[in-house]
């Protein structure tokens, strides 16, 4: 191997993945920063984290080699029977298409959320308004959040030119540069306690109460899932159940609504319920034709 591609490699370990890397006398290695502290997790621990990375990979629709990487550092200390999970799971991963940039992303975004630097974006908000212009957007990072309804992860943060937090699906940010300026941090809990009133994502919505109504056939097995923090149930004696909850906006809680097809009717809001009836009455004259 040549000196240049020793040098090469060095510079694309520190800049393009962001290893932070010394050098001194001829001789180079990664500094403390650039490794997380080991953790030592009981059996039933290691189950926990294995099983919240396991769900991510299942979501995963790219090659990750970061996540790839912690699968098998968590696989190396596991009992056999699980070890051999996280060999095939990993399998499985390694098949998916590259997407280097989106990681490149991720990872910048990881590193401005742990050094609580704002960056600045360009974001395109075409997909809800075909043929708008993309918006540019300086942004503090305060969570990366995955989502188990888009399969995508979302920049959720401070937007400065809109005073308040908005929500960035990653996938449609077209650039992103990391700025020099720190930022403190909201209140312990309190991005918690936002994310809270969101059904998946979304958090920045106006305050809806919704109330639904399950039709006795799918009645158990809604009332078998706490579905969100804010939800009230209440069986009546024809065997349906009332569902009420207050989210943030309606625009998530309507993909699941009608994923309950005739089993369920929206009670309240009024503009829901006039949203689904239409939504069903066009899917009705679609399978008219």
């Amino acid at each position: 191997m040549s000196r240049r591609t020793v040098y090469r490699d060095l510079r694309q370990i520190d800049e393009e993945m962001g290893v932070p890397v010394w050098a001194e006398g001829g001789r180079w290695g990664v500094t403390e920063k650039g490794f997380l502290p080991p953790l030592k997790l009981t059996l039933a621990e290691g189950l926990a984290v294995f099983l919240s990375a396991r769900l991510m990979a299942r979501y995963a629709t790219a090659h990750d080699p970061d996540l790839m990487g912690a699968f098998q550092k968590l696989g190396s200390g596991m009992p056999e029977a699980l070890a051999d999970h996280v060999a095939s799971t990993l399998e499985v991963m390694a098949r998916q298409p590259p997407a280097e940039a989106f990681r490149q992303r991720v990872r910048l975004l990881t590193q401005a959320w742990a050094e609580r630097r704002v960056v600045r974006l360009r974001y395109d908000t075409g997909a809800y308004a075909p043929g708008r212009e993309p918006r540019e957007a300086r942004v503090r990072p305060y969570l990366i959040e995955p989502s188990s309804t888009t399969h995508a992860l979302y920049l959720i943060g401070h937007d400065e030119a809109r005073g308040a937090i908005r929500t960035f699906k990653i996938e449609r940010i077209l650039d992103l540069e990391l700025t020099a300026e720190h930022f403190e941090r909201p209140e312990r809990g309190a991005i918690e306690t936002t994310m809270a009133r969101a059904w998946d994502i979304i958090a920045d919505q106006a305050p809806t109460d919704v109330v639904l109504r399950f039709s006795p056939a799918v009645a158990a097995r809604v009332a078998e899932t706490r579905w969100h923090p804010s939800e009230v149930r209440d069986s009546r004696p024809d065997g349906s159940l009332v569902w009420r909850a207050r989210v943030a906006g309606t625009i998530e809680i309507r993909l699941w609504i009608l994923s309950w097809g005739a089993d369920i009717e929206v009670v309240e809001p009024a503009d829901l319920r006039a949203d689904v009836l239409a939504t069903l009455r066009a899917a009705e004259d679609l399978y008219r034709k």
